[in-house]
């Protein structure tokens, strides 16, 4: 298991980023190469002694957070971002972590890396903490604003695949976010949706549920169009600032509201394992970004998205 991380991406790369590979060496076992892409002069004098799991990968220049995503993959062919999805794409590593400008990370994933045949559109998810314990997922969370009732459909099925495989549950119960629990609520996305959601057999539709109900552990998957999921994000965000505002953050709920204690999101319905970090990732998100990437490589996650989709 070869696993690619871009040394160069984050508000606060590569010294977090070199942190975070340290305390995954230190806690975990044998038999998971890192390829660290990026200055490797840089890189270098981290180590007095470089780990034997560790090799470099030099990466000439960096992509800065506030550029234009298809410009600056276009004139930086070089970056740590390039590189390793390049690598990526050619079978050298087996999946890629990165903090890096998030559009460019976007737009960069869908030049390089294919799609899951039968898969309209990829998508991004997040957890978000029960409050009886565990996580639920919501999806999508940003890259589907606008969207089809057939997108929602594909988001349930990979959110549901995704929910065994790494958040442990066993049939994953699957929910569409709406204004009203009844059938028939909502905008023509919903009511569409709702349609194609019950008659499907592949996931276990339980229907709707109102905003109030995301964090009670009534569905633990729970779809939606980018647009709202992305505000339910940047809220649960905030939840956590202001819990550590008012000293909650230690509390065992809230602090689960820390990105950190999950990393990163991957991509959802393309090929290759790709996990994209918070700019403002530290060392413990980078470890739990290598964490949830071998995870799913060990579970043969995107495997089994991909005998769904044949089948479906």
């Amino acid at each position: 298991m070869v696993i690619g991380i871009d040394m160069m991406g984050g508000d606060y790369a590569p010294q977090q980023t070199l942190l975070g590979v340290d305390l995954f060496l230190a806690e975990t076992t044998p038999g998971i190469e890192l390829r660290l892409i990026g200055d490797t002069e840089i890189m270098r004098r981290h180590y007095t002694t470089v780990p034997s799991a560790v090799s470099f990968v030099h990466a000439s220049e960096v992509i800065d957070m506030h550029e234009p995503p298809t410009k600056a993959l276009r004139d930086k062919p070089n970056s740590s971002m390039n590189v390793g999805l390049q690598m990526l794409a050619n079978g050298e590593i087996d999946a890629f972590i990165s903090a890096g400008n998030t559009g460019a990370m976007m737009v960069g994933v869908f030049y390089t890396i294919k799609a899951i045949e039968g898969v309209l559109r990829p998508t991004i998810s997040t957890v978000i903490p029960k409050v009886q314990g565990g996580y639920g997922l919501i999806l999508d969370v940003g890259m589907q604003a606008d969207c089809k009732a057939e997108n929602l459909l594909q988001n349930a099925i990979l959110g549901s695949i995704y929910a065994q495989n790494i958040l442990e549950i066993d049939n994953p119960t699957v929910a569409l976010i709406n204004i009203g629990e009844e059938e028939g609520k909502g905008n023509l996305l919903a009511q569409a949706a709702y349609q194609l959601l019950k008659e499907n057999k592949l996931i276990n539709f339980i229907g709707n549920i109102e905003g109030r109900e995301v964090l009670n552990g009534k569905a633990d998957v729970m779809v939606c169009d980018g647009f709202t999921g992305n505000i339910i994000l940047k809220l649960g965000e905030s939840i956590y600032d202001i819990a550590h505002s008012r000293n909650l953050h230690e509390d065992d709920y809230f602090k689960r509201f820390n990105f950190e204690t999950y990393g990163g999101t991957p991509i959802l319905g393309i090929d290759k394992p790709v996990i994209v970090g918070h700019g403002i990732s530290t060392s413990r998100a980078f470890k739990n970004m290598i964490l949830l990437a071998s995870k799913m490589i060990e579970t043969k996650l995107l495997e089994k998205m991909k005998e769904k989709f044949v089948t479906e």
